[in-house]
């Protein structure tokens, strides 16, 4: 069984690949798979030819026997580029499929994150979610939900609820069972507010609240092909848990609870398996214990202190960077992209990530990342992942 996650990056035609990989003898390893263009000049039919020839390569070689559990294709500009992608990706009804307008900052097209295990039993349901299964557990991923209500508090209190009733469908419930949401806001400086007053309202009504907990989660910059489409939402969960195996990430030397400004996530979230340890770090900025901007205007310092947050919520979980499986990091603006890659490139050379245009939920933020991990322990009370 590994320890910690290995990682390592290979080079294709036009590509490069970055991997970090969990394995587990006679159990479920898990793999995350960064998919980069490396030759911006193509025309965005050539690099998506590029992303899916090295990705379904991969599949045939380095990543045998692995599935699909959830994936998400970053795009330039949805509008022009969804419906051909979308043409292209025929496996995209046996895979939880995300879609969204979050530019790489590389100046390509198209970037693809792709998560993997082994030894699961997969399909679509019919309520839209996806299915993976083993042993005691099942894990629901969901992608590119959306509707065209008439604002985006509207269209977030209708994700929200039909959500609540595909989990209510499978024996589960939103307080109980979700793990992690993603909430991408089209012009977010505008329009999150109403996504807070909706998932703050609809929260209430699942006792999701301060005296009890909430969910880990982003809500960040990013654009559905639709323009009607103010807001898009990713969801995971998993069936089977007991309540002692899932542990709420706080850092209070570092970080404040979210209510204190009128929002409703968890920092963090940690899942124990009687194999694995998983953690789900939130959206997470440059910010103190008193729910400030740090380090205002100053890209450096506050990809820094950003890094420090970060640091603190996995330590509270016991774990490290060392854990980390994949990274997704958010940029305000496009000409702090070169300052902060050679930043990340030094400290976390091995670890796969991109790095998006997506602006943050607070103007003063200039940077946001998020990550996943996973380390090995063994919890003699609990099943195998």
């Amino acid at each position: 069984m590994s320890d910690k996650q290995q990682q390592n990056d290979k080079q294709f035609k036009n590509t490069k690949v970055e991997i970090s990989r969990f394995e587990v003898e006679g159990g479920v390893s898990e793999y995350h798979v960064m998919i980069h263009v490396t030759q911006p000049g193509l025309t965005f039919r050539e690099q998506v030819d590029a992303v899916l020839n090295t990705y379904y390569g991969m599949l045939e070689k380095e990543l045998k026997g692995a599935v699909a559990v959830f994936k998400r294709y970053f795009l330039s500009d949805a509008a022009n580029q969804a419906d051909y992608l979308s043409a292209q990706v025929p496996e995209s009804s046996t895979c939880a499929c995300s879609v969204v307008e979050q530019a790489p900052l590389d100046g390509t097209k198209i970037a693809l994150w792709v998560y993997l295990q082994s030894d699961m039993q997969t399909r679509i349901l019919d309520n839209g979610l996806f299915e993976a299964v083993h042993g005691a557990y099942t894990h629901l991923w969901g992608g590119s939900a959306s509707n065209r209500a008439a604002n985006s508090e509207y269209q977030t209190r209708l994700l929200l609820n039909d959500y609540v009733m595909q989990l209510i469908g499978r024996g589960g419930h939103l307080s109980e069972n979700c793990i992690r949401t993603w909430f991408f806001v089209q012009n977010v400086d505008v329009n999150y507010a109403g996504v807070v007053k909706a998932r703050n309202e609809v929260f209430v009504t699942q006792n999701l609240t301060e005296h009890t907990h909430y969910i880990a989660s982003t809500g960040i910059g990013g654009r559905n092909a639709d323009p009607k489409v103010l807001v898009q939402m990713d969801t995971y969960a998993v069936l089977g848990l007991k309540k002692e195996q899932i542990r709420f990430l706080y850092a209070p030397t570092h970080l404040n609870p979210t209510y204190e400004y009128g929002v409703s996530f968890e920092r963090g979230t940690c899942v124990d398996y009687g194999d694995r340890r998983q953690v789900f770090i939130s959206g997470t900025a440059s910010i103190n214990n008193k729910g400030e901007v740090v380090f205002p205007g100053d890209i450096r310092r506050q990809t820094e202190r950003m890094w420090e947050n970060v640091g603190a919520l996995l330590d509270e979980a016991e774990m490290g960077f060392e854990d980390v499986g994949q990274m997704l990091v958010y940029l305000r603006d496009v000409s702090d992209y070169h300052v902060v890659k050679k930043m990340f490139d030094t400290r976390f050379p091995g670890i796969p990530k991109v790095i998006l245009l997506a602006p943050v939920c607070r103007p003063g933020w200039l940077i946001e990342m998020e990550c996943m991990g996973t380390k090995a322990v063994r919890n003699t009370e609990y099943p195998d992942f």
